[in-house]
């Protein structure tokens, strides 16, 4: 909440009314999209390779937003009342939290998985596993609950008289608390996986631009997949580094370096835009993989001739029992 004597800009009122609309879109298509990228990848015949491992844990971690966010589109349009009780407030959040520290690691895992695929195929190939990437994923899921044990521990639900709301919030002990949690949300939700991703797809592009890589059958499927994980980080990139730059501003304003009205209203609109700017990378991701992926479509086409087989045995199957009943009946 801003400070009770700075005025309340009008960009608010257009926010309070678009929120609810533009949450449940995304929820919505969020859901549909990542339940169809997780289906395809657990219900194709073939084994998933160790980068498709990371992308339908990353899709699974995207589902577990777009499930919470139908909750916020109802807490926002009921004016802020929490309706759903102190133990959802909880849930929800740590949700929504988990999402934002496992997204960026499972990046962050096949990006390094590209790095040994292109770089190091032959020195670190025994890395590449996929009981090794199934065991990465269960320990990342861990870590993305551990740090998200404070969210768990000071999200409450509490009456504003000054507001006649009673609303879902996170209540820190005091400024020091909440300033060291948002810096270590800094630290290790962007700054540490961003700069392993950053030296990771520097050396793919530099092994992509080799002509070597080229003169292999098996070098050129790993192009296509690194194609794919190269425009996926793009995409995390452009939707979430600018909620990561508002909440360096934002600790800024909260520790009085920045200060004044005009300042504070412009980094809370901010925040609001960019942080619903990041939970739209949950929606395009899928989108991704369908534009970008070959092999994903090439898994989308194998699945769905799979089905018509099983479909046509199945129905000539049921005529053939049918038959063989009227034969028994005549």
């Amino acid at each position: 909440t801003n400070d009770s004597s700075c005025p309340e800009p009008e960009a608010w009122e257009w926010l309070y009314a678009n929120q609810p609309v533009y949450i449940l879109i995304i929820s919505v298509l969020g859901i549909i999209f990542n339940l169809f990228v997780l289906m395809v990848f657990c219900l194709h015949k073939k084994p998933c390779t160790i980068a498709e491992i990371y992308l339908s844990n990353l899709a699974a971690a995207d589902l577990v937003l777009v499930s919470c966010l139908p909750f916020w589109a109802v807490n926002i349009s009921n004016n802020f009342n929490w309706p759903f009780g102190e133990f959802m407030c909880k849930v929800v959040n740590v949700g929504i939290k988990v999402n934002i520290y496992c997204s960026i690691y499972f990046l962050v895992l096949v990006s390094i998985d590209r790095y040994l695929a292109l770089v190091h195929a032959l020195s670190h190939g025994r890395m590449r596993r996929p009981k090794y990437a199934k065991l990465s994923c269960l320990l990342t899921w861990g870590f993305g609950l551990l740090l998200s044990i404070p969210t768990f521990i000071f999200r409450e639900v509490s009456y504003f008289p000054e507001y006649d709301v009673e609303a879902c919030y996170l209540e820190y002990p005091n400024l020091s608390v909440e300033l060291f949690f948002d810096g270590l949300l800094l630290i290790l939700s962007f700054i540490v996986p961003i700069s392993i991703i950053s030296f990771c797809t520097l050396k793919i592009i530099q092994a992509l631009k080799t002509k070597v890589i080229e003169r292999f059958n098996a070098e050129k499927t790993e192009q296509k997949a690194t194609t794919l994980i190269l425009v996926v980080l793009l995409a995390f990139l452009i939707c979430w580094v600018p909620f990561h730059l508002i909440t360096i501003l934002n600790m800024l304003s909260r520790a009085e370096v920045l200060v004044g009205c005009h300042v504070s209203s412009v980094l809370d609109i901010c925040n609001q835009i960019f942080t619903y700017l990041g939970f739209f990378n949950s929606v395009l991701n899928p989108v991704l993989y369908v534009i970008v992926g070959k092999n994903f479509r090439k898994k989308v086409q194998e699945l769905v001739k799979q089905w018509s087989i099983k479909r046509t045995i199945n129905s000539e199957s049921t005529r053939s029992n049918l038959s063989s009943t009227l034969k028994t009946l005549v």
